[in-house]
């Protein structure tokens, strides 16, 4: 009896096989679509040798850069075979304008939100949908210009990073500094308080909270690598991190909802120019929200992104500018001019420095510029997942020389790499693998256009609500090290290499030595 079940499901299988086949093979001739080209693969039937090789360059830390280095010779589209699935890569500007612009609604994130949801629960990075643009809609006030512009916030927790800093000049991991520092001004404004890990001391709970919310979001790869697969493998340490995060989150926002029950009906807190009240998220959360779970999960998403972000950032600046001594000289005349020479002060508390404003910082033209040189060698999101909800087409891969529409059928996991489409000649020039600042002021060179061929932050509907905030922050703390330092050399003679956690950092850190003022 046994034995004719298990016939009647293979057949059934095979049924519903041929059936989505045959449906394919007629979405894809009605539309006068072609293939992606084809990866050239030793076996393509499960492409365990692939997975190996990409297992290998994600262990050396040179995953993006291997396929970068790939498409000079396949192409920026292709398709290939990685664990019995059939899947599509591309760098193409063109394509990924489709994925998450023209054609959003015929992708989402597929297994990817199972794989992050035993960490951030349901919110922004985990939903599609009706339930995306809901919590979408629920944080966007946190990123309005009443907030982010508030720069007294900033600077207090500046201080606590420049009180980490050798007076001396001897080697310190920026890096480590840098999401220490974000992790402060992050939680600050979305809990409205910080944790403070800068001032705690080893041990402490902030140094746990730390720790754990650290292991927590770098295992999240390892699951969503493992797909399928992922309920067969049990991580205790990362079952514990999750719980010591959660519990601590929790804390918060069980004061927030009491303090919500003792007042009256109606806001708890909203921005009062008069008595300088700051708005943060879990209070505005509090006010419309009773579920304490939901609450924390909506906290967890946007605190993700809003301390790792920023963090990779500046820790990508500094790693160049110890590295382009001519770029910190220029950085340091533009803001020399705006703030004039001022003397160093996080020892000895003498001296005061300007402190720049939100104006001001829009208009430093060569400080943005290194940003945008940072984000666009180093976007801390480089790559990323979608997957077709539907039969559909991407506008450029197929044909002789790759350049008619490709067919993507229902199910298919799209691959996009912002890192190679951001290093593409056609876009920067010949010297796109070069870090030149100089690139982006317009005054000096032929203006730099890149739409989609830029996207830091990503791009449509799904675009990153905390840009400005990051850009803000970041720009601020750069102002403040060039007002502190006369300059900043590596302490590090190894190359770049990648640490791929959900967002990209250096392998190695950021070791530099800072010479005070």
């Amino acid at each position: 009896m046994l034995h004719w079940i298990l016939y009647i499901l293979l057949v059934l299988v095979a049924v519903l096989k041929c059936a989505a086949t045959i449906s394919a093979h007629r979405y894809r001739k009605a539309h006068g679509l072609h293939l992606a080209r084809p990866l050239r693969q030793t076996e393509k039937i499960l492409g365990l040798t692939l997975f190996k090789r990409m297992q290998q360059n994600a262990k050396d830390g040179v995953s993006l850069q291997s396929h970068h280095e790939s498409t000079k010779t396949d192409g920026p589209t292709i398709s290939a075979v990685l664990l019995g699935k059939s899947f599509i890569s591309t760098s193409d500007p063109a394509n990924i304008k489709a994925i998450l612009a023209t054609k959003f609604a015929d992708f989402n994130l597929g297994e990817r939100s199972d794989a992050f949801r035993p960490f951030l629960g349901h919110g922004i990075f985990t939903e599609d949908g009706t339930e995306w643009e809901r919590s979408r809609a629920l944080i966007r006030p946190t990123f309005s210009k009443a907030q982010f512009s508030e720069l007294p916030i900033i600077e207090q927790h500046v201080q606590n990073l420049l009180a980490r800093i050798p007076g001396n000049g001897e080697t310190v991991d920026l890096q480590q500094l840098f999401f220490n520092f974000t992790l402060d001004s992050a939680t600050h404004s979305l809990l409205g308080r910080p944790v403070g890990f800068q001032l705690s001391p080893p041990g402490s709970d902030a140094e746990k909270f730390s720790r754990a919310f650290d292991d927590a979001q770098a295992y999240l790869q390892v699951r969503a690598k493992l797909g399928p697969f992922r309920g067969l493998v049990r991580n205790k340490a990362f079952d514990e991190d999750c719980r010591v995060v959660h519990k601590a989150v929790d804390g918060y926002v069980s004061e927030a909802l009491s303090q919500r029950m003792a007042l009256e009906p109606g806001p708890v807190n909203k921005y009062n120019e008069n008595e300088k009240e700051r708005y943060d998220l879990l209070t505005e959360l509090a006010s419309s929200i009773s579920d304490g779970v939901q609450i924390r999960n909506e906290l967890l998403n946007v605190l993700l992104a809003a301390r790792d972000t920023t963090a990779s950032l500046l820790s990508s600046v500094f790693f160049m500018l110890a590295r382009h001594p001519e770029a910190w000289r220029r950085l340091e005349r533009e803001v020399l001019l705006e703030f004039g020479l001022t003397p160093q002060s996080h020892e000895q508390g003498q001296g005061q420095c300007p402190l720049p404003t939100y104006t001001q910082l829009r208009e430093m033209k060569y400080v943005r510029a290194v940003l945008n040189e940072a984000l666009r060698l180093f976007p801390p999101v480089p790559t990323n997942i979608r997957c077709a909800t539907r039969h559909t087409s991407l506008p450029r891969g197929g044909g002789a020389d790759g350049s008619e529409p490709i067919f993507v059928s229902k199910g298919t996991i799209v691959h996009y790499s912002i890192w190679t489409m951001h290093r593409s000649t056609e876009i920067y020039g010949p010297d796109a693998e070069e870090f030149r600042p100089e690139r982006w002021l317009q005054t000096e060179e032929a203006p730099l256009r890149p739409g989609w061929g830029f996207l830091p932050f990503s791009g449509g509907p799904r675009i990153c609500l905390g840009q400005q905030k990051a850009l803000t922050e970041a720009a601020y703390v750069v102002v403040r090290l060039v007002q502190m330092f006369s300059g900043v050399e590596s302490r590090d003679t190894r190359p770049w290499r990648e640490h791929m956690g959900l967002v990209l950092s250096s392998y190695h850190g950021v070791r530099v030595g800072l010479k005070p003022r």
